[in-house]
């Protein structure tokens, strides 16, 4: 039970409770307009269940590193964002309510995607398989409650103590990704016993993830822009797409898989994917490479 004190127990708390807290900066209207005019939310989740895992394919093709290594490129690419890119998006000041859609949207259709995913890996790079299966009843549940009902909550608040919840928002800036980095560094190096990585696997693994999260960025952002949204979607959808669920990944690996070495993989992934897309984010917004839209799309 220590062994996954983070992952089971303090993780989806500390999510709950950043979701709620981004929450605060939302309106009504703010998650009304992204189904009312949902191109935004089609493109990036297009972005994200194709481009990207084509992107990590490509890449695996590419290079010349163990397989199990590969398998585990895909599963990262395999995964929906999660909370990471949600806080992200919220201390840029983009589309809060497009990222937690789309993170809430595509925690759902990686149900399905996960497992064929997975399934094609498998067979491509170690001409192995194995039947995996994500507990669906629960992995809705845990979206509700992670991502729906909390910023539901902060948007109650925010609209019955509107001054309280102006108040918290330059605080909450600081204490939320500080929170969130505290609870990943314990389901990284604590839960998962990642000392056994040397520095040599991690030195493999590393450009080759940094070249996934930089591409997938880079890509999104390319596509949001050539479909004219505006330009906090833009930025947004970069964000979203760039950024994955390290923290599910390990989870499919390690646990479902039974596989430490695929585990490495967004081992390292989850060591730099914050620092380097809030870098990416923050450069598409304060460098001006985006000119400024008149669509009006959400």
């Amino acid at each position: 039970m220590m062994q996954s004190l983070f992952s089971e127990y303090f993780l989806p708390v500390t999510l709950a409770i950043i979701t709620l807290g981004m929450g605060l900066s939302l309106t009504d209207k703010d998650f009304r307009n992204i189904f009312l005019q949902p191109k935004a939310v089609i493109i990036g989740l297009c972005s994200q269940m194709i481009l990207l895992p084509l992107i990590a394919w490509l890449i695996a093709r590419s290079i010349d590193i163990d397989p199990i290594f590969k398998v585990g490129l895909m599963i990262i690419a395999a995964c929906p964002g999660g909370a990471t890119s949600n806080l992200i998006t919220y201390l840029l000041r983009g589309n809060v309510a497009l990222s937690i859609s789309m993170t809430a949207l595509n925690s759902v259709l990686t149900l399905i995607t996960i497992p064929l995913v997975i399934h094609f890996s498998l067979k491509a790079f170690i001409h192995e398989d194995a039947a995996i299966q994500l507990p669906v009843g629960m992995t809705i549940i845990k979206v509700l409650l992670i991502t729906i009902v909390p910023a539901f909550v902060g948007t109650r608040i925010r609209k019955n103590f509107p001054d309280f919840s102006m108040k918290l928002e330059r605080p909450l800036r600081v204490v939320l990704p500080l929170l969130l980095m505290v609870i990943y560094a314990g389901v990284i190096f604590i839960d998962q016993g990642t000392g056994a990585a040397t520095r040599s696997d991690f030195m493999e693994i590393f450009p080759h993830t940094l070249m996934l999260n930089i591409l997938a960025m880079v890509s999104g952002f390319l596509v949001a822009r050539v479909f004219r949204l505006r330009v906090i979607n833009q930025f947004t959808i970069s964000i979203e797409v760039g950024l994955q669920n390290s923290a599910l990944a390990i989870f499919v690996a390690a646990s479902l898989l039974d596989s430490n070495d695929m585990a490495l993989v967004p081992v390292v992934y989850g060591s730099f994917s914050f620092f380097s897309t809030l870098l990416f984010g923050w450069s598409v917004k304060k460098l001006g490479w985006v000119p400024k839209a008149n669509g009006k799309d959400t």
